[in-house]
């Protein structure tokens, strides 16, 4: 290989390392922000309760573990998956994450959300996760034209509804 030739291939791999580096960056960068209330917005004070039903929203357990027979022990508790399809206008009622810690993945569409921990409203997107601690409650709508799909993955108390979102 000629000298030219072994500089042109350093001065790809470091501009493709340069690349990779800043596209790291970017997407952390925006994963940070995405879907979480807006910087210098949170507050003990947010959205106010909404609907107190839910509405045009379909919600299927699609696989569920008794957690008391497993390792951790946690008797009268289930870790389940749910698939839960929020039509256009559709809400999931105002509720709380006291006792239900939960993990929200955005499948497709977009959907928003009140939450008494934000001034305003949140987006959430395709691709993004939210997270359902003991300290949110909140409520979902969707004001788009297109169906929202979302996977939620809860700890659920057996004495609680287990369609309870």
């Amino acid at each position: 290989m000629t000298t030219i030739e072994k500089l042109c291939t350093a001065s790809r791999r470091t501009l493709l390392s340069v690349g990779l580096i800043a596209a790291s960056i970017g997407l952390a960068t925006v994963g940070a922000q995405a879907g979480e209330c807006p910087a210098g917005k949170t507050t003990t004070d947010g959205q106010k309760p909404g609907p107190s039903a839910h509405s045009n929203v379909t919600d299927d357990v699609i696989g569920s573990i008794d957690l008391a027979k497993e390792k951790v022990a946690l008797k009268d508790y289930k870790f389940r998956m749910r698939r839960l399809v929020v039509q256009p206008g559709g809400v999931v009622a105002w509720h709380s994450h006291a006792e239900r810690p939960a993990i929200i993945y955005i499948v497709s569409g977009a959907i928003m959300e009140y939450s008494s921990s934000c001034a305003v409203p949140i987006k959430h997107k395709a691709g993004e996760v939210a997270v359902e601690k003991h300290t949110t409650s909140h409520w979902w709508k969707n004001e788009g034209r297109q169906p929202v799909v979302l996977l939620s993955s809860d700890i659920l108390h057996d004495a609680q509804d287990p369609k309870t979102m």
